[in-house]
């Protein structure tokens, strides 16, 4: 079961309540508080499960729904759109956050966000505002980005990251017209760490990384989490 890491960290007890409003111990099996994702197990049979979605494959209006206990009121649901996919957040560049209109409150984080066809596609997160309540902008954990976090949690305990050790920023159009790009994309590289992996490819500073493996970078925030999701060594 995937769960919020913070919550889970900070407490001393954790415990499960199901719709039949069964209640069950769990243990914790790993946190990463760098994607803010929990494993936690019950000992149970015969649970409820969910199918899983494909992030990927939603696009900008798409409709979605959230479930939660936004204060305490139980198996609430929420509605909404996908307002942005691949968002990078300060201080969080580990997750391409899918960012929605999904009315998200205290009690949603840590819940399923659905697609119309009843899968999870991602794990309620956060919101932006500056009030403290909610102002339209919230933030789920892509569901693959998540069970990647699970699995390596499950067999090693710890979440290992690649990292090849660059300062990046956007490329402007003043940029691009100078590097011959059709138009303002990629990852600026300004400066490269001493003996880092990047150094030892040959990436110098002022190169644009385009691409990590098959995956086109189109703005500087999507290669930190490209990067951290390849294995040490790759």
């Amino acid at each position: 079961m995937l769960t919020k890491a913070n919550v889970v960290a900070d407490a001393s007890e954790v415990t499960v309540r199901m719709n039949d409003r069964r209640e069950l111990s769990a243990t914790v099996v790993g946190i990463d508080r760098k994607s803010d994702v929990a494993v936690i197990k019950v000992d149970a049979k015969n649970l409820p499960t969910v199918k899983l979605g494909d992030p990927s494959s939603i696009k900008p209006g798409e409709w979605v729904v959230a479930i939660g206990s936004p204060f305490g009121l139980e198996n609430s649901v929420t509605a909404g759109i996908v307002s942005a996919t691949s968002r990078a957040l300060p201080n969080d560049g580990f997750v391409p956050f899918i960012q929605t209109d999904v009315p998200v409150n205290p009690g949603n984080s840590g819940g399923p966000l659905f697609n119309m066809r009843g899968e999870v596609i991602g794990i309620n997160s956060q919101i932006y505002s500056q009030s403290g309540g909610y102002m339209g902008i919230s933030f789920a954990i892509p569901i693959d980005v998540a069970v990647g976090v699970k699995d390596q949690l499950v067999k090693y305990g710890k979440v290992s990251r690649g990292r090849i050790g660059v300062t990046i920023q956007d490329v402007n159009q003043d940029f691009a017209a100078s590097f011959g790009l059709d138009r303002p994309r990629g990852a600026l590289v300004s400066s490269v760490e001493h003996d880092g992996p990047a150094a030892k490819a040959g990436i110098e500073p002022g190169d644009v990384i385009l691409k990590v493996n098959e995956s086109a970078v189109d703005r500087s925030s999507e290669l930190p989490a490209l990067i951290a999701g390849l294995k040490p060594g790759a």
